[in-house]
């Protein structure tokens, strides 16, 4: 199996992302959000697709979040793949770092309906949900998208900010559960376990990204975080401001949680599948728990910005990387969930034991019990957000 030791995983660099945007939204700076003539229509920003005579594909993405041939880390084989089958030539760049710190980088110009350079962007959920509220994201042809239209998880589809996946198509996926060290804990089933038992006073670490962890609460409390009220996000938060006050949770983190639960300094935490998984590979009492009222799911999608010239260009490429052989190659690699159904029986020929990780191929029963956090309006983010921050203390 491919070694998954890596400086710094892919959700880790959400860290600064999901820190950031929780201290935008505090302080009541969400950047672009509120700016005067920010909004574009369709009818109004109207983007040229010249790929009947342009070969070519600008394409942002996140570090480490495309598979690297192990002999030369110049080549990408899904992606020369691509090239070789398609004749695009892709310009691949990995310079989205930070959520908002690509919304920064975008900003003016979607604003006043300008080009970015870039023809596909991968954005985390919240922040395409923001980028598609704006009206900055193309609307893609259904039609030209064979293979998402058969193989996208039914998980996935029929979200909130992307009802009829048209404007947002998963990359990657991954999950925010529990998580526990088996050599300092006993095993824990449930959110109020890690947030009231005993033997875990002080052991215990939850997520500064508000939509995990208050997804998370919700839950445990019978609500549905797709569907939610101000009044059950209240309920919700003083559950976690009880755990809080009585010390049972230590502090908040990103995905610096990781080295402490590896190390047993910590019992148990919210924590990401993905760093789980990587955990797991190196001592198996490392274990990722789906509660038993339930797991949050998010993804990072591919989304085609206003004015990006090449869309038909794009939609090739989306519709490649659902093609099931190519989703199991790409997912070998970066070891998220795979938003791509027939994938896991294309990994049994690449990796057996990978095909079975059932955090990379959930089973229809854990994603039965997996949602996606509700689209939140500009006055709700900043509402919610500053409450969650008074809470953890940020």
């Amino acid at each position: 199996m491919r070694s998954v030791t890596r400086p710094l995983t892919r959700r880790g660099l959400l860290t600064g992302t999901l820190g950031s945007a929780a201290l935008l939204a505090a302080g009541g700076t969400l950047a672009g959000c509120g700016t005067p003539g920010a909004q574009q229509t369709e009818a109004g920003c109207v983007s040229e697709d010249l790929s009947g005579t342009e070969k070519t594909l600008a394409f942002s993405n996140w570090p480490q979040y495309m598979d690297v041939d192990e002999d030369d880390e110049s080549k990408r084989p899904s992606l020369d793949g691509f090239v070789s089958r398609s004749g695009i030539q892709v310009t691949y760049t990995e310079d989205v770092n930070d959520n908002n710190e690509f919304f920064g980088k975008v900003q003016n110009q979607l604003a006043a309906c300008q080009a970015t350079g870039r023809d596909i962007v991968v954005l985390t959920d919240w922040m395409a949900a923001r980028m598609i509220r704006l009206g900055w994201v193309q609307r893609l042809d259904r039609a030209k998208l064979p293979n998402v239209e058969a193989n996208l998880l039914p998980s996935l589809r029929n979200r909130s900010f992307d009802a009829e996946s048209q404007l947002a198509i998963p990359w990657q996926s991954g999950l925010a559960g529990l998580a526990f060290n088996g050599n300092v804990a006993k095993e824990i089933r449930t959110v109020d376990e890690l947030l009231t038992r005993p033997d875990l006073k002080g052991k215990v670490t939850a997520l500064s990204e508000m939509r995990d962890t208050m997804g998370l609460l919700l839950m445990s409390n019978g609500h549905n975080p797709a569907d939610f009220t101000s009044s059950q996000f209240d309920d919700a938060l003083n559950k976690l401001k009880r755990a809080v006050d009585s010390g049972q949770i230590r502090r908040f983190t990103g995905n610096d949680y990781a080295p402490d639960l590896a190390k047993g300094d910590i019992a148990a935490c919210i924590g990401w599948s993905g760093d789980v998984i990587q955990l797991g590979f190196d001592d198996e009492q490392i274990t990722f728990v789906v509660p038993d009222s339930g797991v949050m799911l998010w993804s990072d999608n591919m989304l085609v910005p206003n004015r990006a010239s090449h869309k038909a260009n794009a939609e090739e490429l989306i519709n490649y990387y659902y093609d099931p052989a190519v989703a199991a190659q790409l997912a070998a690699y970066v070891n998220y969930i795979c938003p791509v159904q027939g994938a896991q029986a294309e990994m049994e020929k690449i990796d057996p034991e990978l095909a079975a990780n059932p955090l990379i191929f959930p089973d229809e029963a854990m994603l039965a019990k997996a949602r996606v956090f509700m689209a939140l309006d500009e006055q709700q983010e900043r509402a919610y957000e500053t409450k969650f921050q008074q809470v953890i203390g940020a």
